[in-house]
C-alpha cells in the first residue's frame, strides 16, 4: 500500500493555510465493497474533498461527518452498507458495507499529530516506511512502533500492505503500513517510455528513466519524472534496486539493453521486462547466455514484454506494459523493499 502522496499532501497544504482539516479512513469492508482498507479522503472545513472512500457511493455522508468532526473535534467511527435504511442515499450500490474512521488533524488529542502526517507524506524510495495505528476508541493515531503487545500476525500483514484491525493493550485499532511507492525504472528515454512514464505516475508509481543520451533523457520529454543520464548498468546501481521496483527495457539497442537487463534480473526487481518480438528476445537470450548469464536469470525477463491486447500504437503498446507489472505485482505480491 502506498502512501497516498496526493491525499496526505493535500491534508497537509490545507492544514498549514489554517483550515479545519479532517482525515477519513477506510478501516475495514465486506463483500464487493471498492475501496481497500487503508484507503483515504481528505475534508476540509467548507466540505471540499479529495480521495475516496467508497468510490462514490458514501462520500457525501462522510464529508457531513467530517464537518461535525471539526466542529466537536470527536473521532466518529462509521459504517455503511445496502442494509441501511437510507441506503439508496449512502448505501454500496455494488453489494457491500465498509466501516469508515474519521479523525481530525491537529495538536488535540483524538486526532492526526501533523509531524506524524508529514512523516508518512513523505516516505519515499529508499524509505523503509512506517505501521501507523489508528485508535478506534477515540484515542487518536500514533507510531505502531510505540505501541506494545500488537499480533506479530497483523504487523507482518501491514507491512505486506494490507490494513487490519486488531486488538492493542488498550482496545482495538486499525494497523496501517505507509510504504514508499512502488517503483518502475524505464532503461531508455524512447518516444514509448513518454506514455508509460506518465500513465505508471497516474496509477502511483515513481518512476525514474535511466539513458545516456541527454537528448532523449531530458527534463522537458519527461515531466517530474526522474531522469538518469548514465549508463544502464551504472544508473541501476544507483537506484538502489529492491523488492518494489520494476525495470523495463525499451531502448532495442544490445549495448544498452543488455547490461541493464544483466543488472537486473541479478537484483531483487519483481518484475524484469524487454520490448521486442520473440526472435529479437531469442538473440538477446543467446546474447546474454555466452556473456554468463544462467536459464533461471534469463526466464526472469518478460518478452515480448506486455499482454498481448493487440494494440500497436506507443500508447496501447505503453498500457499493455503497465497491466503485466500491476499483474505481477498483485498476483505474487511486491516484497517490502529495502
Amino acid at each position: 500500500m502506498h502512501t497516498d502522496p496526493h491525499v496526505l499532501g493535500r491534508a497537509l497544504a490545507w492544514y498549514d493555510e489554517g483550515r479545519g482539516v479532517a482525515l477519513a479512513t477506510v478501516v475495514e469492508t465486506w463483500g464487493s465493497a471498492p475501496r481497500r482498507p487503508g484507503s483515504h479522503m481528505v475534508v476540509d472545513d467548507q466540505g471540499r474533498f479529495v480521495g475516496s472512500v467508497s468510490g462514490g457511493c458514501v462520500e457525501v455522508a462522510v464529508v457531513d461527518e467530517a464537518r461535525g468532526v471539526l466542529s466537536d473535534a470527536r473521532p466518529r467511527d462509521l459504517r455503511y452498507g445496502v442494509a441501511d435504511a437510507d441506503a439508496w442515499a449512502v448505501g454500496l450500490a455494488c453489494g457491500g458495507s465498509i466501516r469508515v474512521v474519521v479523525h481530525p488533524v491537529g495538536e488535540e488529542s483524538g486526532g492526526w499529530p501533523p509531524g506524524l502526517l508529514r512523516a508518512v507524506s513523505r516516505v519515499g524510495p529508499g524509505d523503509d516506511g512506517r505501521i501507523l495505528a489508528l485508535d478506534l476508541q477515540g484515542g487518536g493515531v500514533a507510531d505502531a512502533a510505540l505501541q506494545a503487545d500488537l499480533p506479530e500476525e497483523a504487523v507482518r500483514e501491514a507491512w505486506a500492505g494490507g490494513g487490519r484491525v486488531v486488538e492493542g493493550p488498550h482496545g482495538p485499532v486499525f494497523l496501517r503500513a505507509y510504504l514508499p511507492p512502488v517503483r518502475i525504472v524505464l532503461v531508455g528515454a524512447v518516444h514509448i517510455a513518454q506514455p508509460l512514464a506518465a500513465l505508471a505516475r497516474v496509477a502511483g508509481f515513481a518512476v525514474s528513466v535511466v539513458d545516456p543520451r541527454s537528448d532523449f533523457a531530458s527534463p522537458e520529454r519527461f515531466p517530474d519524472v526522474d531522469v538518469v543520464s548514465s549508463w544502464p548498468a551504472e544508473g541501476l546501481e544507483a537506484l538502489a534496486l529492491d523488492g518494489r521496483t520494476a525495470v523495463v527495457a525499451l531502448t532495442h539497442d544490445p549495448k544498452l539493453d543488455d547490461p541493464a537487463l544483466a543488472y537486473a534480473v541479478r537484483s531483487r526487481a519483481f518484475y524484469v521486462g524487454a520490448l521486442g518480438s520473440r526472435r529479437t528476445h531469442a538473440r538477446r537470450r543467446d546474447r546474454l547466455g555466452e556473456a554468463g548469464l544462467t536459464a533461471a536469470e534469463l526466464d526472469r525477463i518478460h518478452a515480448p514484454v506486455g499482454l498481448d491486447l493487440g494494440g500497436r500504437a506507443p500508447e496501447e503498446i505503453a498500457v499493455s506494459i503497465l497491466a503485466e507489472i500491476v499483474g505481477v505485482l498483485r498476483g505474487g505480491g511486491a516484497v517490502r523493499g529495502g
